[in-house]
């Protein structure tokens, strides 16, 4: 959700619009926060936010530590989980690697394209330290992660351009690229290779190679994403990987009609 829009509708349940962004902020960030930085980062009057975000705490909408720090409460874990169990995408994928463990061993991601980010809806996380832990409903930007380039290169590049004719994501990293000219280029490899890649665009000292899901229509709706270190990156291992990796999203395909 764009937090701009957090009024957008007129006085229409205020409330409930201010509850949504501050869920959706929390659930974006890795940040820990408190009612104060809620409150800078979402323009609500602290007077409003004090009384909304103990309504939330008391429906375990929210939890609160003993410093102040906010997180997501169990109620919302409750409604994504029985949302999750029945999706097709996250039952196949589930299903694959619990009777595939060839890559058990690396962090496995899926996520779906909506306009110019990612949302990340399954996540089996290793061991490996990667410096980031995926979560279910976190959101990147599609231009820099593995599983958004799988997604974005099998839109025609009309649809591409008109994504992000809004204005291109500001880089995560030193590694990040930096516009549509430098995202399409590397479209283009990832085509010719058959799996994209993020070389230390969302997290430098990480590397991630991404394939798409197709459906029963053969149309993209997901992506898969393997992450390791860069270190561990050779260019055998990732073309080894990214063999593996295709073969484990076309085994989810499959599993949904694809």
């Amino acid at each position: 959700m764009d937090h701009k829009d957090v009024t957008k509708g007129g006085a229409s349940v205020p409330a409930l619009r201010r509850a949504v962004a501050i869920l959706d902020h929390l659930s974006e960030t890795s940040e820990e926060l408190t009612a104060a930085d809620l409150c800078r980062a979402l323009k609500i009057p602290k007077s409003t936010a004090h009384g909304l975000l103990q309504a939330m705490e008391e429906l375990g909408l929210v939890i609160r530590d003993p410093a102040g720090r906010l997180g997501i409460g169990p109620r919302p874990m409750r409604w994504s989980s029985r949302f999750l169990a029945k999706s097709d995408l996250v039952s196949a994928f589930r299903q694959h690697f619990d009777r595939d463990a060839r890559l058990s061993g690396y962090t496995i991601t899926l996520t779906v394209l909506e306009e110019t980010e990612v949302v990340y809806v399954a996540c089996s996380n290793s061991s490996q330290p990667l410096g980031v832990t995926f979560r279910i409903g976190m959101r990147l930007p599609a231009a820099f992660t593995a599983t958004g380039k799988a997604q974005l290169a099998a839109l025609p590049e009309a649809e591409v351009a008109a994504r992000f004719a809004g204005g291109f994501p500001a880089p995560l990293t030193r590694y990040s690229v930096r516009d549509l000219a430098a995202l399409r280029a590397g479209l283009d490899r990832d085509r010719a290779r058959g799996f994209s890649v993020d070389d230390g665009e969302t997290r430098e000292g990480m590397t991630c190679l991404g394939a798409p899901v197709r459906n029963h229509e053969g149309r993209v709706v997901a992506g898969l994403a393997l992450s390791l270190t860069r270190s561990e990156a050779t260019a055998e291992k990732v073309e080894e990987l990214g063999a593996q990796l295709r073969s484990a999203a076309d085994g989810i395909s499959a599993l949904i009609g694809g």
